[in-house]
């Protein structure tokens, strides 16, 4: 972690907590100290500081590196009078032939900005204008600045294959990225240059990931590794699957993923829980431009329904009684379908996928409905399919067809607006702006930095080698190189600060209404929803921590409005960070304790809990590819034009039209094996509850309430084993059901399915 040189570290520099004098020495380590007995690799430096009389209590020391490369800072000491003063670095301080420029370090106590030592000010300031730079060109590795820009450099505009839009700005919404002020392109002006090494991209020197080396590895040789990950897999590397059992090969458990029962509890207890909508009006119309994508309505009648609930209830007593719920990914995919088939190896439809809830509280599928929009030569198409008891009917191969699209259609919102967007990339403004706006000294600082561990390296790995054009997404997920251009459409429709929150989000899409008078403040439509179960347990034990630590730190109205740091933090926030939607009445006013309280909830919520819920299971979940297939590449056999073979084809072999439509095996195994690597917890992983800031130890009351935090999810985690044993939860449990363990606190590191980390760090 250190690099060793000179005997001397530094010169070091103590400012009094009051307006004196500074004092200064050096710092050495023991040379007769052989280095490689060291354990942990790390060296202590010794060295004396001769304070005056009435200096005062230290508040901040000053680093000059004089090795000739950057060491790693993890703790500095200094005892004066016998008591100890600590300064928790754990930061990279650059060389001095870098840059002549001093380090600061405060003390563990944290400060408002009004509360703030004389002492401290001026480092204060001068502190943040150096995090937030000039705006000026290209940065270097040692650098820590933060800065904004566009996503401009996913393309590479000198490569026509490889030209993608810019995202960000006023075409194609999207939040902002870290800025790196790399070279523009000779073709595009507005596209920035792709570095030769993809994992060598700029990210402030502090949020470099520290297993990095493992991530590059694991991200540059998927394609390598395949093999010996999957022994005899060269054999299989053919243009399809010839069969199920060829597939079946690669597994040991494949659980029950081809019934219609599992197809729908994923909805509620999957890898996307995100997307099921509680259905409100019926019949389904589109809201997009009928004179170009065709007739708004939809071809799933009230017979269809009704005949699939069985005569139990009409579409209005269904309605009238919420049973009815939808996967609705029609009018976000249908602009993209006539654009994905005019890539090789692809197809898409605009879909919808109608749900029934049964007295036993589990989902029954109804209906898929499958769209190819008009075109200047050809009409629209729709095609409604719905489950057959007879399951060697055409009927019923044409039924696990769709639920192919359908289940395609899914796994791409799942990665690219559930996972990335609102998560990762969602999630950049707010580290961005904590950096610039709130001191290392402010308390809401000293309560994010832990939620925001290595997520701008983790986003600038995946710009260089997973969200890139021509990358692992674009290469193996619907729909294509339209991938990252479709979540900007999502972000600039549908994305909303406020309804990030967890109870929001439930009410939003229908799946919980207001009532005081239950237990979070909400009623679950569906009450056996494990994701919404297990995650109101948490989302409550966030906002009580985070409410006892806003109270202590903010008792009055006042001290929020006057805070001036969190005030420009917020406004970054909204008017940088996420630019395109700066204008939007849905931001929350950060005008008293209470929306300070809410802001804070649903940021941890987010990069904590929203995060682990649709990462860690991604191999579980999708490692056994035909449960989600990651895009679909064969047309459905009745679709309006299609030769009269492909539905003979269907009817005489059925497993081989499946496999056709399937991912081809290089892809299928270049997602098991990229899923793999995101699915794994890190063997320093920090967890929700653990890792309190050192500051916090001298707030008694601080201390108090995040050990109570801590021990609540102890709680929590015993809560979710006992759920998940529970009989009558059917959604949870049962023969061949996975147990839903995503939103359990804490995991072993490796593939686990369960654990909640602090932050996106993976």
């Amino acid at each position: 972690m250190i690099s060793w040189g000179r005997a001397y570290m530094s010169s070091l520099l103590a400012r009094s907590l009051m307006l004196k004098k500074k004092v200064s020495g050096y710092l050495q380590r023991d040379l007769l100290v052989n280095l490689n007995d060291l354990k942990d690799n790390v060296m202590t430096y010794e060295g004396e500081l001769k304070l005056y009389k009435g200096f005062g209590e230290i508040g901040a020391i000053l680093v000059n590196n004089q090795h000739h490369r950057e060491m790693f800072i993890k703790t500095v000491v200094l005892s004066v009078n016998g008591n100890k003063v600590t300064f928790t670095c754990n930061s990279w301080v650059h060389a001095n032939s870098d840059s002549k420029e001093q380090r600061v370090f405060f003390a563990d106590k944290g400060y408002l900005p009004s509360k703030t030592p004389s002492g401290l000010k001026n480092l204060r300031t001068k502190e943040l204008e150096i995090l937030r730079g000039d705006g000026t060109r290209e940065r270097k590795d040692y650098e820590r600045i933060y800065d904004y820009d566009v996503y401009n450099d996913l393309g590479n505009p000198d490569n026509k294959n490889l030209t993608r839009p810019v995202l960000g700005g006023k075409e194609h919404p999207y939040p902002r990225r870290c800025r790196t002020g790399r070279s523009h392109t000779k073709s595009d002006p507005l596209s920035e240059s792709r570095t030769l090494n993809p994992n060598n991209i700029y990210v402030p020197r502090d949020e470099a990931f520290t297993q990095l080396k493992f991530i590059n590895f694991s991200l540059d040789t998927v394609k390598n590794v395949i093999p010996a990950v999957l022994p005899g897999l060269k054999s299989l590397l053919a243009s399809k699957f010839s069969s199920y059992a060829e597939i079946n090969r690669l597994y040991n458990d494949k659980h029950r993923w081809d019934t219609d029962e599992e197809f729908a509890r994923q909805t509620l207890a999957g890898l996307n829980p995100y997307s099921i909508q509680l259905v409100t009006e019926f019949p389904f119309t589109s809201k997009l431009d009928s004179s170009t994508y065709g007739p708004p309505e939809s071809a799933i009648t009230k017979e269809i329904l009704e005949q699939g609930m069985k005569g139990t209830m009409t579409v209005e007593e269904a309605l009238n009684n919420k049973k009815l719920f939808m996967l609705d990914f029609h009018d976000l995919l249908l602009p993209y379908v006539h654009k994905v088939r005019q890539l090789s190896g692809t197809t898409l439809y605009g879909s919808r996928t109608v749900f029934f809830l049964t007295n036993d509280g589990t989902l029954s599928p109804l209906a898929i409905e499958l769209t190819r929009p008009a075109s200047p030569t050809k009409s629209q198409w729709k095609g409604v399919f719905t489950p057959s008891e007879d399951e060697n009917s055409t009927d019923a191969f044409l039924w696990k067809l769709a639920k192919i699209h359908v289940a395609a259609h899914d796994a791409g919102v799942h990665e690219l607006i559930s996972h990335w967007l609102r998560t990762h990339g969602c999630v950049e403004p707010y580290i961005i702006a904590t950096n610039r706006q709130l001191s290392a000294l402010h308390p809401v600082n000293k309560l994010l930095k832990r939620h925001f561990r290595y997520t701008t390296a983790i986003n600038a790995l995946a710009r260089g080698s997973l969200i890139n054009a021509g990358g692992i997404i674009e290469s193996n997920f619907a729909p294509g190189k339209y991938c990252i251009e479709l979540s900007s459409v999502y972000y600039d429709q549908f994305w909303r600060f406020d309804t990030e929150a967890l109870p929001a989000d439930l009410i939003r899409r229908g799946m919980a209404v207001e009532d005081p008078t239950a237990k979070h403040g909400i009623k679950l439509t569906v009450e056996d929803y494990p994701f919404a179960n297990d995650g109101l347990l948490i989302w409550s034990a966030i906002e009580q921590w985070v409410t006892e630590y806003v109270a202590h730190f903010y008792p009055t109205i006042e001290q929020v409005v006057t805070d001036h740091e969190l005030q420009s933090w917020w406004t970054e926030i909204k008017t940088l960070g996420h630019a395109d939607k700066k204008d939007e009445p849905w931001w929350p006013t950060l005008d008293s304790p209470d929306n300070l309280i809410s802001i804070l909830t649903t940021i941890i919520w987010v990069t904590s809990c929203h995060h682990a819920a649709v990462n860690f299971g991604q191999y579980a979940y999708g490692g056994y590819f035909p449960n989600r297939p990651s895009i679909a590449r064969t047309k459905m056999p009745t679709e309006e034009g299609m030769d009269a073979a492909a539905l003979e084809k269907l009817k005489e072999k059925p497993e081989s039209a499946f496999m056709e439509c399937y991912p081809s095996p290089l892809q299928a195994v270049e997602v098991i094996a990229v899923l793999a690597v995101l699915s794994h917890h890190n063997v320093d992983e920090q967890y929700l509850g653990e890792a309190g800031d050192p500051g916090w130890e001298m707030e008694k009351e601080i201390e108090a309430a995040a050990r109570r935090f801590s021990e609540r999810l102890e709680e929590i985690g015993a809560i979710v084993d006992g759920r998940n044993v529970d009989v009558k939860r059917k959604n949870r449990t049962g023969d061949g059901v996975v147990p839903y363990e995503l939103l359990k606190p804490k995991s072993e590191p490796g593939i686990t399915g369960m654990g909640v980390p602090n932050s996106i760090s993976i």
